[in-house]
């Protein structure tokens, strides 16, 4: 009876175990293809999801304040370096301008009149010395009569009172004498004290000229940056001022934001930073694109510091209880140019990561400094460039070089060809076309 019952049981075994077997199979085969992908591949790559795109965000503020007359840039506009975004009201500018450059005139009068001066204190001399000759000659003549009638006044010949008179006379001419001399000591230092003033320079090198000549350059630099150009090419954004508005110095007024010079800050656990050296490759999508662009990018760079470190709150892990949270660090990802033109991306988009990390040579931090500067524009150095000219030009009105129907002609010319002249008359244009 026993023998009946157990034959079932062992015609189904083999069917089970069969299974069984087949799924240990399948067990193994997978955890031995997840070892070799884990080996041969997934060891050689870190890959966050946490990454997103970071750019120069260009703050335009006046450099002088004044009201808004013009407004030539708005958001997603783009723009090109030392195109006019905003012009504001250059009258109180043009007032200083005008002050700056009468003082400077008045101040190359001045000047001359100390080079004039070197002549007529030099007559001067001449003519002291001239009146010391003749009180040497008058001291000579009284002295000679005084002698005579000494010798004439035993005899009878001269009286006693005719020889005091001729006395008198003597003492007469040398006190003039005496004060021809000093008349001499005194103009010749005046004339020392006139050459210290402007020996070893010329009317326009002269240091009050210099000074006012100063007060000109500040002023035409003022006038000048009642425009405020784009540093670098970029696209507006944040545009917060408007028509009218009085604005002071520093006060933003929009941003630029060159979209070819944007990189990508992957924030990688603590954990995934052992293998991250400078220089590897990295792959990088956009969730923009999708999966099917790809951007090929490079390690620029391994952040100094966590997130938490530069935090505005920074967390106090010494107070409290506390839970171990995994920190992240910052990884600057550089991306191809060629790429971002073919498809641009913005500020603040969110990209995946995925850091080859099979070649071990590169470095974790940069042991170099970094070759010339990072970034820099020639825009506002073109402002002075007509400073130095319009010096030259009050300095040569008011030396007597320029007449002055030239000089003004210059002047109109040069007002012609400001570019505050321009942002007004671009204002006016834009002002009616608004209104219309």
């Amino acid at each position: 009876m026993s023998e009946v019952q157990t034959l079932p049981a062992q015609n189904g075994n083999p069917k089970r175990r069969k299974a069984l077997t087949a799924l240990a199979a399948i067990v193994v085969v997978g955890g031995l293809g997840w070892v070799a992908y884990e080996w041969l591949v997934a060891s050689h790559y870190e890959d966050t999801d946490n990454a997103y795109v970071q750019g120069n965000v260009i703050q335009i503020t006046p450099q002088v304040g004044g009201t808004v007359l013009a407004i030539h840039a708005d958001d997603t506009d783009f723009v090109k370096a030392g195109q006019p975004l905003v012009n504001l009201d250059p009258a109180d500018a043009q007032v200083a301008l005008d002050q700056a450059e009468a003082a400077l005139g008045q101040t190359v009068r001045q000047v001359r009149t100390l080079y004039a001066n070197n002549g007529s204190l030099s007559a001067q001399i001449a003519l002291r010395e001239a009146d010391v000759a003749k009180a040497q000659s008058e001291v000579a003549r009284a002295t000679d009569d005084y002698n005579r009638r000494a010798a004439l006044v035993s005899t009878g010949a001269v009286s006693k009172e005719e020889l005091n008179h001729t006395q008198s006379q003597l003492s007469a001419a040398r006190s003039s004498l005496v004060a021809a001399q000093a008349a001499v000591v005194g103009a010749r230092e005046q004339l020392a004290s006139n050459q210290a003033m402007t020996s070893g320079t010329d009317v326009e090198q002269h240091p009050q000229v210099q000074a006012a000549a100063a007060k000109v350059r500040e002023a035409w630099l003022a006038q000048q940056r009642a425009a405020l150009p784009a540093p670098v090419d970029g696209y507006v954004a944040k545009r917060t001022v408007q028509l009218g508005q009085r604005i002071a110095a520093g006060t933003p007024v929009m941003s630029i934001i060159p979209l070819n010079q944007v990189w990508v800050d992957a924030n990688f656990k603590e954990v995934q930073l052992r293998k991250i050296r400078i220089g590897q490759p990295v792959t990088l999508t956009a969730d923009v694109y999708g999966k099917k662009v790809e951007y090929q990018g490079k390690v620029a760079g391994l952040g100094v510091g966590t997130g938490a470190a530069f935090s505005l709150l920074p967390a106090q892990n010494a107070t409290g209880n506390w839970i171990k949270v995994v920190q992240r660090v910052p990884v600057r990802i550089a991306l191809n140019p060629s790429e971002l033109a073919a498809h641009p991306l913005r500020v603040g988009l969110s990209m995946d990561a995925k850091v080859d990390v099979s070649k071990q040579d590169g470095k974790t931090l940069a042991d170099a400094p970094r070759g010339g500067s990072t970034s820099q524009t020639q825009v506002y150095a073109k402002q002075d460039d007509g400073a130095a000219a319009e010096v030259r030009r009050v300095i040569a009105q008011n030396s007597g070089r320029a007449p002055a129907a030239t000089a003004t002609a210059q002047r109109a010319s040069t007002a012609k060809a400001t570019p505050v002249a321009h942002a007004v008359m671009g204002a006016a244009v834009a002002a009616s076309s608004t209104t219309r």
